[in-house]
């Protein structure tokens, strides 16, 4: 029997709030959301969702807040920070996100610009982190967290304290929801970029609902569908694809109560869909193989027999290979690994969507292989976001797809791609000037990346135009193809490949954890010792590998020397984005010393 859809269309509503509305309208008491909360998972219905927003609303109201005032929420993925955005959609505000681990002067420019007059903060670890700011933030109107705090501003206010009022109200506050124009301004969405300060996208409901139209048309969602939410939901691709999206098809989402914890989520929610970024593959994946290679023999080589067969299947699927007698050992295989795979995964995901930066190939073919298909797509947060995304039966993994229908892409200068579409932002806020530059005046919006397209309209990204190293010999080396290849070595956590004007490349490498243990255990010494990252018996191995890694690039490409890094990169010490992509400069800046070693005397 065919799975039906429930899919709420534009002309019923064409605003993020009435699709919330509608939602509720056609499945008051269906699942909506699932979150953890005092040490249980707890199951919120549409209705009940609805109730709790009115509640909000009320209070919002309350505090002076009116149609189109900015609204900042610094919170983790949860049911909280969806009842926050709906009650502000509902009554015309526009929404900021922030990310929770972003710096506070980050945090601060951003309130600033945006004019935010209110804000929601999660939790007391959160509003410690805020104290060098307390300046700006006494500025608000309001500061509501949802966990107790302690503070000497005026204008801050626990939830339960906040909400009060309205609960005790006969009866209970209505949902409102205010007549708005589809192309009413609807969030500022502060980009991650690598460099400077961040810009703000203006995104409108338009721009945010045809995109999901448009995405739904390739990639089909059903209403018993369960969606795991990890991703930050201050990111566009999380907010599009795993908030907005479930809302337009009646999906139920789960959050995730984080990273550490996904593994565990994944296995007791067991989810039908998941939005990833390809460095949560690649760590998985790392661990699959380091498990496999301590195995015996014949597990070792059942497991990339698995892996072979499984992705001969794939490829006679998508009618990119004929059929071999090999197949008839898929059945056996996938018992003995496959299937055991897919249930660390939860059992049930029928594919997961990664987007935000390139998926290795060897990624893609292991996890498809194992029966766990994963559709690479690729946007911007300035397309709301998405441009490009496989499908099931189109499903090529070295690329991230055709574009989305509607969706125009044209090559521009250097092999730039250009798209234009209803889903492009409406600009940059307070920042015209950066708008003319990414927007041309016939709407095509540049979007930085080189790519090449091919026969069949697939879109391959082969670097971005500012990230190209270019060698003090003229050769020049996007550095993310690199980095992929190396980052998938057992001996590397990560990597970035300098050489800007230089004779050759080098790089600076945080290695794994586990290899260093096993290395000092090996030496007797102990991992803490900080000697260790000037081994030069443990940097040549690690250099030997990398080697390996990179043997197929061309010869000017070669890893000459690398620098080991003894702290990761993480979102919190502010040297990669929330989405894991490396902040380049800023790392650069701060590894300077070693850099500049790695070139000394040339």
């Amino acid at each position: 029997m065919e799975r039906e859809q429930d899919l709420i269309s534009m002309e019923a509503a064409p605003t993020l709030a009435a699709a919330f509305h509608e939602r509720v309208l056609r499945t008051p008491d269906a699942l909506a959301y699932r979150d953890y909360r005092d040490g249980r998972w707890r199951d919120f219905t549409w209705r009940e969702t609805e109730q709790t927003v009115a509640l909000w609303q009320d209070r919002m109201r309350d505090d002076g807040l009116r149609t189109g005032d900015r609204i900042a929420i610094l919170c983790g993925n949860s049911w909280d920070w969806v009842v926050c955005d709906q009650a502000a959609q509902g009554l015309g505000l526009v929404t900021v996100p922030v990310y929770t681990n972003d710096r506070a002067d980050n945090i601060a420019w951003i309130l600033r610009d945006a004019g935010a007059r209110w804000l929601l903060v999660q939790n007391a670890r959160q509003w410690e982190a805020l104290a060098p700011i307390h300046e700006t933030l006494a500025k608000l109107k309001r500061i509501v967290v949802l966990e107790p705090v302690t503070s000497d501003l005026d204008n801050l206010v626990v939830a339960h304290d906040w909400l009060a009022p309205a609960r005790c109200e006969a009866p209970p506050p209505e949902y409102r929801r205010i007549d708005a124009d589809p192309d009413d301004l609807a969030t500022i969405v502060y980009t991650s970029g690598t460099t400077g300060r961040p810009k703000g996208v203006m995104l409108s409901h338009r721009n945010i609902l045809w995109n999901i139209q448009a995405a739904l048309k390739v990639i089909p969602v059903y209403p018993d569908d369960l969606l795991l939410s990890f991703l930050p939901l201050s990111h566009t691709f999380e907010r599009t694809a795993g908030y907005y999206l479930p809302i337009v098809c009646g999906a139920s989402v789960a959050f995730c109560r984080g990273i550490p914890q996904l593994a565990d989520d994944l296995r007791e929610l067991a989810p039908t869909l998941m939005i990833s970024v390809p460095r949560i593959f690649e760590r998985v994946y790392g661990r699959i193989l380091e498990k496999v290679e301590a195995g015996s023999r014949l597990q070792r080589a059942l497991f990339h027999k698995a892996v072979a067969v499984g992705w001969q299947r794939f490829e006679m699927q998508q009618k990119r290979a004929a059929w071999t007698p090999w197949l008839l050992l898929h059945p056996l295989l996938d018992l003995l690994v496959g299937r055991r795979i897919r249930a660390r995964l939860g059992g049930r995901l029928r594919f997961t969507v990664c987007g935000g930066a390139a998926l290795n190939e060897d990624v893609a073919r292991l996890f498809i292989g194992l029966g766990v298909p994963i559709l690479q797509g690729y946007g911007m947060t300035e397309t709301s976001p998405v441009i490009a995304a496989n499908r099931l039966d189109d499903n090529l993994p070295s690329s991230v797809g055709r574009p989305l229908p509607g969706v125009e892409v044209s090559l521009g200068d250097q092999d730039e791609l250009l798209t234009r579409s209803p889903s492009v932002m409406l600009g940059y806020w307070n920042n015209p000037e950066a708008t003319a530059r990414i927007i041309d005046r016939e709407g095509w919006l540049h979007t930085g990346d080189k790519v090449a397209i091919d026969n069949e309209g697939h879109i391959h990204i082969t670097g971005r135009l500012k990230e190209i190293i270019v060698l003090s010999n003229g050769e020049k080396v996007p550095p993310g193809d690199m980095e992929n290849a190396i980052v998938l070595d057992e001996l590397v956590d990560q990597v970035m490949v300098i050489g800007e004007g230089r004779p050759y490349l080098t790089a600076l490498v945080v290695p794994s954890a586990e290899a260093l243990r096993r290395f000092a255990e090996k030496r007797h010494l102990d991992p803490a010792n900080q000697a260790l990252f000037d081994d030069e018996e443990f940097c040549s191995e690690l250099l030997h590998h990398i080697e390996a890694r990179t043997h197929d690039f061309p010869g000017y490409a070669r890893i000459r020397q690398i620098a080991l890094v003894p702290q990761p990169w993480t979102p919190d010490n502010g040297l990669v984005t929330p989405t894991l992509k490396l902040r380049r400069e800023r790392i650069l800046d701060q590894c300077h010393e070693q850099a500049e070693r790695l070139y000394a005397g040339h």
